[in-house]
């Protein structure tokens, strides 16, 4: 209503509540339901005017969609799934609608047309479309509006992940048509496992089986997912693998061109240049190609009649993305197996805690070799603990005690021997001096810290421990160390002059070497590929790596030993481990019986008792003090939630590139972590959002960051 119109009203005419209710009954009466015909004199489209836009603003009280009139020279090319622009703001307040003619231009994507729009007001029309190649097919929204319910971000945010920038040039060259399903694959390597052939037999036969694979080692398994993928082509669906790193996926992609061949799959990697890159996603998108192998991003690969979902090596770093809302590429395969009811293969030399909840719960089935089997792949694993490594004289002059130097030597004989060394900056939790039982906090069970060196607290709720004893062995002193790689490479050429040393990390990693005498030092994560497998390898300063202050610390630590021996030759062609760790520890023991599945059942049932991830659910909050603690006391966070904390998160040194979870150099941070129960993320989640969109949309106070499932809450 007009001010006018306001004036014009008798006041005292009745109680506020019916004055309130005339004003809005006449205000509807004079504005109709907007249904655009013109835009500044040009002809609005005949049929379906409207068309529902998100725009590329991440923040969350615009999670939302908008909506714009489309002139009648747009008719043709504005179609749902397309990339437009749009004219978005005015005077510095955001606007429902896209209703007024200021604003920059910002990018969205159309999400659909309709014949009107229930804004009551002038709708600005779309400013044009970028492209007429729709990109966001239906399928694609709705997963992407399921990982950004489930971790608390904004459905712009996770359609950046997931839709890859446009490259014109590719955009214009045409896709190959598709091929005809190939023929179903035989088991091959597959009849290793017992549940092997009849896994594949349902991908063929068009089943959606999940399974969590625990594969043996050796070299067998790249190709054992290409036969996987080709059994689902061979039901006329789609497959679709993803694999932490680009040397892996290269591995992958080798052994779908043998199984397959030529022009079957596609290769979605950040190696691949931008170019390409979109090339190959626009053959997937646009149905000429059905199974794809990529990095991380690929999780979002739009394969048509998807029938297989697969990820290799879930506790990869790697796989948890960095950029809000910070999804894991196997919370979103399983979001994807689970709507498109399709199969699911989890795959990898260890055992994840998440995976073996998946098998707990009943969602997915166990795909394990039997005994026997394993007795033929693994290699024989000896270890050294530190006592022993102390009393060694060999061990004071190179690092290597008796065992491993005589190790080293017997494999040199036969082949390449790898040598595993923990990078530098590892720094263990506390634990027991006496028997090694991790430190933790009385009241949350959370790992405990000392700061100065002096006085202990708790990592995850602040509190103070004065009284510590183990509660274990009943001792009362801790210890830690931290240790690097000391120049590993250096000593061992000096202890074997005669032998070439190569070493593979972070500047320089080698994807192979051959199957010759040399010494191959890494850091965890890039040992290369040795041909015909290592004779033999060394994993040293084990206690590094288990001492981690990290809830995830001995899986962790399985995880990396078990990659590295998986590339050593079966115990049957003399190939050996030497891990250079106190035997006692239960990650140790279960390398030794080549056990990961036994060792995170273990970690689950400990986790359940504790209230751990990812028996509950976790999310963290950090930023400023005075911006967390408004935050906290603005959420309406479920009844069951437990807030622990807050506690000061370190401040990235100057000079050193900033880790997730530091504060910004100079600056002040805590972080405080909130505890649901099984059952109650979804509402833990879309508490944090709301209290989100509400502290963005009035644009106060510092910026508050909210991660669902932080992967580092030591």
């Amino acid at each position: 209503m007009s001010s006018d119109d306001e004036q014009s009203e008798e006041p005292g005419a009745g109680a506020p509540e019916q004055l309130a209710l005339i004003r809005e009954t006449v205000r509807r009466a004079k504005v109709p339901r907007a249904k655009p015909r013109t835009w500044r004199g040009a002809p609005l489209a005949e049929e379906l005017p409207v068309a529902r836009v998100l725009v590329n603003r991440g923040a969350l009280h615009l999670d939302q969609y908008f909506d714009y009139a489309v002139p009648e020279e747009l008719d043709a090319e504005a179609r749902p799934g397309v990339r437009v622009r749009v004219r978005f703001g005015a005077g510095g307040r955001q606007v429902r609608g896209g209703r007024r003619e200021g604003g920059g231009l910002v990018d969205g994507f159309l999400i659909e047309r309709r014949a009107s729009s229930d804004y009551q007001g002038a709708l600005a029309a779309l400013a044009y479309v970028v492209s007429p190649e729709p990109v966001l097919g239906p399928e694609l929204l709705e997963l992407s509006r399921a990982v950004a319910d489930r971790y608390a971000g904004s459905l712009a945010d996770v359609l950046q992940l997931a839709v890859p920038p446009r490259n014109g040039r590719a955009e214009g060259k045409p896709s190959p048509a598709p091929l005809p399903p190939p023929p179903a694959p035989s088991p091959g390597s597959w009849e290793r496992y017992a549940q092997g052939p009849g896994f594949l037999r349902a991908l063929a036969e068009g089943g959606a089986p999940r399974a969590v694979w625990t594969a043996l080692p050796g070299p067998h398994w790249p190709e054992e997912i290409a036969r996987a993928m080709a059994a689902t082509l061979a039901s006329g669906r789609g497959a679709l693998v993803v694999v932490p790193d680009g040397r892996t996926a290269g591995r992958v992609d080798a052994a779908l061109t043998e199984v397959l061949g030529e022009g079957r799959h596609a290769l979605l990697t950040a190696d691949s240049g931008p170019e390409k890159r979109y090339r190959q996603w626009l053959a997937v998108r646009r149905g000429s190609v059905r199974a794809v192998v990529g990095t991380r991003a690929a999780m979002f690969a739009p394969v048509a009649d998807l029938g297989l979902v697969a990820l290799w090596d879930d506790g990869d770093s790697s796989h948890s993305d960095d950029n809000a809302p910070f999804p894991h590429v196997r919370e979103v395969l399983e979001l994807r197996a689970a709507h498109g009811r399709c199969g699911f293969l989890l795959g990898g030399t260890n055992c994840t805690v998440e995976a073996a909840q998946l098998v707990e719960n009943g969602w997915a089935l166990p795909l394990r070799p039997d005994r026997e089997q394993l007795r033929i792949a693994a290699p024989l694993v000896r270890t050294v603990g530190d006592g022993e490594l102390a009393r060694d004289g060999a061990a004071r002059s190179a690092r290597l005690p008796s065992l491993a130097w005589q190790t080293v030597r017997d494999g040199l004989r036969s082949g390449p021997v790898l040598v595993q060394v923990p990078r530098r900056g590892y720094a263990p939790r506390l634990s027991c001096e006496r028997c090694r039982e991790p430190a933790r906090c009385r009241h949350c069970a959370g790992p405990l810290q000392a700061p100065d060196q002096q006085d202990l607290n708790c990592a995850w709720c602040g509190r103070a421990e004065t009284a510590w004893n183990c509660p274990a062995c009943g001792g009362v002193r801790l210890r830690a160390r931290i240790v690097g790689a000391r120049r590993t490479a250096e000593e061992l050429g000096r202890a074997f002059p005669a032998v070439p040393v190569r070493t593979s990390g972070r500047d320089h990693v080698l994807d192979s070497v051959p199957g010759l005498p040399a010494l191959v030092v890494s850091t965890p994560g890039a040992e290369p590929v040795a041909e015909g497998g290592y004779a033999a390898a060394l994993l040293l300063d084990g206690w590094a790596m288990v001492g981690r202050p990290d809830l995830r610390a001995g899986e962790e630590a399985l995880r990396r030993w078990t990659a590295a021996a998986a590339l050593v030759r079966g115990r049957p062609e003399g190939g050996t481990v030497v891990i250079v760790a106190e035997p006692t520890l239960a990650p140790v023991q279960a390398l030794v019986r080549w056990d990961p599945v036994g060792h995170a059942r273990r970690e689950l049932a400990e986790r359940a008792e504790l209230g751990f991830p990812p028996v509950s659910r976790m999310a963290s909050v950090t930023g400023p003090p005075e911006a967390v603690a408004a935050y906290l006391a603005g959420a309406e966070l479920p009844p069951e939630a437990q807030v622990l904390g807050p506690v000061p998160v370190p401040a990235g040194a100057p000079g050193r590139p900033r880790r997730q979870g530091d504060a910004p150099p100079g600056e002040t941070w805590e972080r405080a972590l909130v505890r649901v129960p099984p059952g109650r993320g979804a509402a833990l989640a879309a508490a944090l959002k709301a209290a989100q969109a509400a502290r963005t949309a009035r644009g106060t106070g510092d910026p508050v960051r909210i991660r669902i499932d932080p992967p580092d809450i030591g």
